[in-house]
């Protein structure tokens, strides 16, 4: 219910009930908001239970679009395209994986191709007037 607050907003609002009523009202206060709260939690539950014996099984209907937009949104991309475009099964995209290379191999590092060159290194900054090194690829 409160997983946007942190423990350090939760602190401020400490202190601000004990500056705002005190520290003889702060805890008839506190036993009030937590039965509040716990009255307003049974309530619902209530609700959701009078909704699910009188729709009987339309209200399982009306609660599967809500679970699969749930499932949706905890999905990565990856996951996404692996279970709607393909079934479930990622064997595509791990092949697919396999026969991408490398950043070595793209940059010629172990491919073993003539003519290939490592990228230039950007270890030290240029001295001045220095021209940068050119990369032929890019060019």
């Amino acid at each position: 219910m409160f997983s946007n607050i942190g423990w350090s907003e939760m602190m401020i609002l400490l202190v601000a009930a004990l500056v705002i009523l005190g520290p003889e009202r702060l805890p008839g206060a506190v036993r009030w908001t937590t039965r509040s709260l716990r009255q307003v939690r049974d309530y619902a539950s209530g609700a959701t239970t009078q909704l699910k014996q009188e729709l009987g099984p339309e209200f399982d209907e009306l609660r599967k679009p809500l679970a699969e937009l749930n499932e949706l949104r905890g999905m990565s991309p990856r996951a996404a395209v692996t279970k709607h475009l393909l079934g479930g099964d990622d064997s595509m995209l791990r092949d697919l994986e396999s026969a991408v290379p490398d950043k070595q191999s793209l940059f010629g590092q172990s491919s073993g191709m003539p003519g290939a060159s490592a990228p230039p290194s950007l270890s030290k900054p240029l001295d001045r007037n220095e021209r940068p090194p050119i990369d032929l690829d890019a060019t």
